[in-house]
């Protein structure tokens, strides 16, 4: 194959420094706006049980499966496509089937109805970050590319954060009604109301993305057959491996607590849904992000003391670190002790994921980076947002059989996901830095002679 010409007008590589930051400004904002849109429905686990007369364990499918499943099926072809297409179309793209489907879990009137509406927000954000890392990692020289990335996933702690928040506020707002009545649509349930008013805003942001550079892919850019791509992937497989399923390890703790967090301050400690979103989101906002800035900040000072295992010895650090306030957390009778230790937790919850997407871009040729972020993201979103709401909700329904217990779930799914994901982040150092020393030097076989 000769050299590839691009599809798409292309600017310089980087970017000059303002338009990209800029660029990370936007789908900051963006990237909080899609969990909102995705972790919303957490503080609404009581009226979707009583609509719909389900257990904790239908809620949970709402929460994880049915969103999860369809975002990992569509992430891996919009990768490819995110290789060598417009990043920014693919984005607006996703953005909008996103935000649509999230107003549509406001419309509907089964459970059935909302598990499809789910689906579709799950299809909507496949086209986010495969396309972001990408068009990110292309923006910013190596030396400032952890930093910069972990700006952009503090959004995933902002926006649970905000999910929360907002949630809360606007269960307040809607009040005690079961029914309101909105124009052209009619009476909706007041969870339903909650949907509507999140979902809507997002399709108004579209236009925003033709404002940022589309940057040019870096040397040696090209189209890679498929064949190419699962050449580097299994010659490199032990540091994918480590890579993938000890942070999907994380992911299934972290996308597991934070699902039954409202819930188990509500069951445990008496609070509303609106007062346990308000109490956590503002915790999870502010000790979540700085978790992932400081990681982020952690793996730039490791490199520049030449450690190659930079991003994933972070990882390693904060599976330990997260051990001792995550276990006290859900057993201690005191709820302002709770918050206290939820402090801690949150942060060290944070810290890996910043670190956990440029340790993809360092271990992957440039060609090949949208590609192995939709794998990776594959990875954790099916074991962390897939199976950890489950995993919590069949523990309390199923080895407790007490809703009351769901304080225990949270535990014990969390911590044996933490032990199992530092003893395997630590057998992937070598590999790790194996794969990015191939990285560097990588010369395709459709590579121009």
């Amino acid at each position: 194959m000769g050299e590839h010409s691009e599809r798409i007008p292309q600017g310089p590589y980087p970017p000059p420094s303002k338009r990209a930051w800029w660029a990370v400004a936007l789908l900051l904002a963006l990237y909080v706006l899609s969990f909102v849109d995705r972790q919303v429905i957490n503080l609404m686990v009581a009226p979707i049980r009583e609509e719909f007369g389900i257990g904790d364990l239908g809620v949970s499918l709402l929460m994880g499966f049915a969103f999860a499943a369809f975002y990992t099926l569509f992430g891996i072809p919009i990768a490819r496509l995110a290789d060598s297409r417009s990043r920014r179309a693919i984005i607006g793209v996703g953005l909008a089937v996103w935000s649509a489907a999230t107003a549509a879990c406001g419309l509907a009137r089964t459970y059935g109805h909302l598990l499809l509406a789910r689906m579709g927000v799950g299809v909507g954000e496949a086209a986010l970050s495969p396309a972001a890392y990408s068009l990110l990692a292309d923006s910013f020289p190596p030396r400032r590319r952890a930093t910069a990335l972990s700006v952009y996933l503090m959004g995933s702690y902002l926006g649970s954060g905000l999910a929360l928040l907002l949630g809360g506020y606007l269960i307040g707002f809607v009040g005690d009604a079961r029914t309101h009545e909105v124009p052209v649509l009619g009476p909706v349930r007041s969870w339903q109301l909650v949907f509507l008013l999140v979902g809507i805003p997002g399709i108004l942001l579209v236009p925003l993305l033709a404002t940022i550079a589309e940057p040019a892919r870096g040397p040696r850019a090209r189209d890679v057959p498929f064949r190419e791509t699962l050449r580097y992937f299994a010659t490199n497989r032990s540091a994918f491996l480590a890579h993938n399923l000890g942070f999907a390890l994380l992911a299934l703790s972290g996308y597991g607590s934070s699902a039954w967090m409202p819930t188990f301050l509500q069951r445990r400690h008496g609070l509303t849904a609106a007062e346990s979103g308000i109490a956590i989101g503002w915790i999870m906002a502010t000790a979540g992000t700085l978790g992932v800035v400081f990681g982020g900040w952690l793996a730039d000072r490791f490199a520049e003391r030449g450690r190659g295992d930079a991003a994933m010895r972070v990882g390693w650090i904060a599976s330990i670190a997260w051990i001792p306030c995550g276990v006290l957390y859900p057993l201690v009778p005191d709820y302002s002790l709770a918050l206290l230790l939820l402090v801690p937790t949150l942060f060290f919850s944070g810290m890996p994921w910043g670190v956990a997407a440029v340790a993809v871009q360092e271990m992957t040729p440039r060609p090949l980076r949208a590609q192995a972020t939709a794998v990776y993201l594959f990875t954790i979103n099916l074991i962390g947002l897939g199976l950890g709401p489950s995993a919590v909700a069949y523990a309390t329904q199923n080895v407790y059989g007490d809703d009351a217990a769901v304080g225990k779930s949270l535990l014990g799914v969390a911590l044996a996901a933490h032990l199992a994901a530092a003893a395997i982040l630590a057998a992937g150092f070598r590999p790790f830095v194996r794969a990015r020393e191939r990285s560097e030097s990588w010369i395709g076989v459709s590579a121009p002679r």
